[in-house]
């Protein structure tokens, strides 16, 4: 059965002072058609699709007009749209760790979708065992029997997303479904996408990964600050781009970046580890893992989803305790000098505190220089008026900015940057890699970066190691 058409006119959104977030803008998603939008972090993206869905956070307004099939919404009359939800139209927002219920396992969850919204009303042993088969085909079997907090962030879109489309809505939307995904996992989670595609479904799907964009087809619509630049074909925009930005944004991709000079930290050692491994019940994560980190070097992790890439810069932060093997400190550096940007932002801010007073805190605390922070801010793109606003009021790529900014201010001898830029347009990762590669060859700062992206690895990295799953 093919999806409803669905149609926005004039759709904008503003905030309670009445300051354009999304310009009016207008779209039509075909049945059997993907659309793409992509532009900067912070452009409008995630607010223009929350709108859609009728889920925009309090105090911001939608106006325009919503058509789903024969289906008429005014795009204020977000409650009216809440029955299309899970049956017609389902979303899989940003962050999974937002998507998912903390409390329960994750074959669960996806069950509960099948059990209680599908509209073919499985009994729940059937609706188990059509989860389990779910999450297979996405390669996350594991997950079955887990908790969220079990998960690495690749596992965890994973289960989200399957969850999402337990629903069996013919219309998907998709906010960055592949960040955090190795190669193989991502070309699966796009090979259900273009199943949804060939069933009849539609697929609106943001993105910064051009590859996704391209693979996908249809149409793709190019934002930035609130505003729609371009939109066409896709393969019209990324190999003819009209408008100057688009063409920026195509250039920012890390392949197009110069390659980092080999070599090794030339500093002191800061960190050594031997034979190191970890285990989660019966289950071995990886062992025999020797590592040495001197000032100044960088080195990339690589490895799929669920290795223990993660786990294991968390062993050499002292966040977990290894089962097996020793690390050993330089004397001098107390554990403040080792800090982690964490790949999913919203986990590393306190939920109720504005931006502005979780780095008041900090700033006090460590006794730093205030004037510093303006700086950096600037250096990072990031207007100063974001700190008055909750961490859950600005977009995941800001929100990993602020994430480096505050890390930058402590000027660390070591930094384990977990999929720093995942959440990044090109032009910001670019300019975020940039700075965080200066100030770290200004301070000798080390960097332990775990990342999928290969080429961005290559261009940015002395050395590399790789994490297989045991």
């Amino acid at each position: 059965m093919s999806a409803p058409e669905l149609k926005v006119q004039d759709l904008a959104v503003k905030d309670s002072k009445g300051n354009w977030l999304v310009q009016p803008c207008s779209f039509t998603l075909k049945p059997g058609i993907a659309l793409s939008i992509i532009g900067g972090s912070g452009s409008g993206k995630s607010l223009l699709v929350q709108a859609i869905m009728g889920s925009l956070a309090p105090g911001l307004r939608a106006s325009g007009e919503i058509r789903l099939g024969n289906a008429v919404s005014s795009a204020e009359d977000a409650a009216g749209r809440r029955p299309w939800w899970g049956h017609t139209l389902a979303m899989l927002p940003q962050e999974p760790w937002l998507a998912l219920n903390p409390s329960m396992r994750a074959g669960k969850q996806v069950a509960e979708s099948y059990r209680y919204v599908s509209h073919a009303h499985m009994g729940m042993a059937q609706a188990k065992t059509q989860a389990s088969a779910d999450l297979d085909q996405l390669g996350v079997a594991a997950a079955d029997g887990k908790y969220p907090f079990m998960l690495s962030g690749g596992m965890a879109q994973r289960v989200a997303f399957a969850a999402t489309r337990a629903g069996g809505a013919q219309v998907v939307i998709v906010d960055e479904p592949t960040k955090g995904l190795d190669a193989d996992a991502r070309d699966n989670l796009l090979t259900v996408l273009q199943t949804v595609l060939m069933q009849g479904g539609s697929v609106l799907t943001i993105t910064h990964d051009m590859h996704v964009a391209q693979v996908l087809g249809g149409d793709i619509m190019v934002m930035r600050d609130s505003n729609v630049l371009e939109q066409g074909p896709a393969q019209q925009v990324l190999e003819n781009p009209q408008h100057e930005y688009t063409r920026a944004l195509l250039a920012a991709d890390p392949e197009h970046w110069p390659p980092a000079t080999p070599g090794q930290g030339t500093g002191k050692t800061i960190l050594q580890a031997r034979g190191l491994g970890k285990r989660y019940g019966a289950h071995t994560l990886f062992s025999g893992v020797d590592l040495e980190i001197h000032a100044g070097e960088r080195i990339a992790i690589s490895g799929p989803s669920g290795a223990g890439k993660t786990t294991l810069g968390n062993m050499l932060l002292g966040l977990v305790s290894p089962d097996q093997g020793s690390i050993t400190i330089a004397p001098e550096l107390n554990k403040l000098k080792l800090q982690k940007l964490y790949q999913d932002p919203v986990s590393a801010f306190a939920p109720r505190l504005t931006l502005k007073q979780a780095f008041d805190d900090i700033i006090r605390l460590h006794k730093l220089d205030p004037a510093t922070l303006p700086r950096l801010l600037a250096r990072l793109k990031l207007d100063e008026a974001l700190l008055r606003r909750l961490p859950s009021q600005v977009s995941g790529g800001e929100l990993q900015r602020l994430a480096l900014a505050r890390i930058l201010l402590l000027s660390p001898a070591l930094i384990f940057a977990d999929e720093p830029t995942s959440r990044l347009d090109p032009i910001s990762q670019q300019e975020t890699m940039d700075l965080l590669l200066e100030m770290a060859a200004t301070n000798e700062t080390a960097i332990l970066l775990v990342t999928h992206d290969r080429m961005l690895a290559g261009r940015t990295m002395h050395s590399q190691i790789a994490i297989q799953r045991a």
